[in-house]
């Protein structure tokens, strides 16, 4: 018999792993009708019966604000479903895997090129868990209800974490129309259900916590690490995000949380809708390794402005290492008297109260 996720959320918060949250109890009861669905015996088949796909549980479709314990709590259904045959991957990576499929079955003249990308992420698979749901490119829009009908009937079940109702998805997009089928068929295989916590569990753990230190030293960089431990799930792994056409690559990245130095985002030829991109795909961002900036690195300094500003008006946490306080970071030269405003949206997206 599967055990109950009451029973395993309770044992955490026994053992102090966890704090209790009742909003986070009232959703436990879907893991466990999940985990019974999954892990129950296949009904015997006649000697000369034709081999089927098993039907998919009803999937699970857990939406709510950020911080409030979505992935937590489908990490943890996660790793206790006893089945072989599961996967866990973050949505955006799993549509990068989908697209880099479809164009290698059309190079190989493939006229259908999402039934053999959908075949070979159902092979032996029985339980596909996605963090962080969430539709903003018409590519994506137009792939995912084809893909979904054929992962549901070859006996994929699903559990998905969203920061938006069904209904928000791909809001305002482009040809929106097409889209509204996926939204009936994810209501219709999926249980829809808000985590309606009042506590932003990921600002509660940094409350307190020094958020920008200088210099960016070897101390500096031992307290981002304790930071990350304490906010990201796991040790993460390169997300890539596709903004117009090209490549944005964030070089650590997990449960909400993305990590990178100055170079990687700065150094490149990257812009505002790149920034915007970053802005949407992570709740906190850590950024080390800030340099002094002046007329040798003007480029790179005007690219550091346009990133804080997207994760300004995102509300997006910054975690941050740099060679001054943010007032002395650029003191002379062309746009030294521009950027006095990013020092000070840099000193106010310290406040414990910023992002809340």
């Amino acid at each position: 018999m599967a055990r109950r996720f009451e029973d395993i959320y309770a044992a955490a918060v026994e053992n102090g792993d966890l704090e209790a949250d009742p909003a986070q109890e009232g959703v436990l009861p879907e893991f466990t009708r999940i985990a019974e669905a999954l892990e129950r015996p296949a009904s015997k088949r006649g000697w000369f019966s034709r081999r089927a796909a098993p039907e998919a549980a009803t999937g699970l479709y857990l939406w709510g604000g950020v911080g409030r314990g979505k992935s937590m709590l489908m990490d943890l259904f996660f790793r206790n479903v006893d089945i072989e045959g599961k996967r866990r991957v973050h949505f955006h990576a799993f549509m990068q895997e989908v697209h880099k499929g479809i164009n290698a079955a059309r190079e190989q003249g493939v006229d259908d090129a999402i039934a053999p990308v959908a075949d070979e992420i159902s092979e032996g698979l029985r339980l596909l868990c996605f963090d962080e749901m969430q539709i903003g490119d018409i590519t994506d829009a137009m792939i995912v209800g084809r893909l979904f009908e054929r992962l549901f009937a070859d006996g994929v079940t699903i559990v998905s974490t969203s920061n938006r109702v069904p209904d928000d998805l791909y809001k305002d997009g482009l040809n929106r129309q097409l889209f509204l089928p996926f939204i009936d068929l994810l209501k219709a295989r999926m249980e829809v259900v808000e985590l309606a916590s009042p506590r932003d569990w990921r600002q509660d753990r940094i409350a307190g916590s020094d958020l920008y230190f200088h210099p960016a030293d070897a101390e500096a960089r031992e307290k981002i690490d304790r930071l990350w431990d304490r906010l990201a799930d796991g040790p993460g792994e390169a997300l890539e995000l596709t903004v117009s056409g090209h490549s944005v690559t964030l070089p650590r990245y997990s449960g909400g949380v993305g990590r990178a130095r100055f170079w990687d985002l700065c150094g490149k030829p990257l812009g505002a809708a790149d920034y915007l991109a970053i802005a949407e795909h992570v709740r906190v961002l850590m950024l080390e390794n800030i340099p002094r900036l002046g007329s040798d690195n003007y480029n790179e300094a005007r690219r550091f402005v346009t990133l804080v500003d997207a994760l300004y008006e995102a509300r997006t946490r910054l975690i941050a290492s740099a060679a001054d306080v943010p007032e002395n970071l650029y003191i002379e030269g062309t746009g030294s008297f521009e950027f006095e405003r990013t020092a000070s949206r840099l000193r106010e997206m310290q406040s414990a109260e910023w992002g809340a």
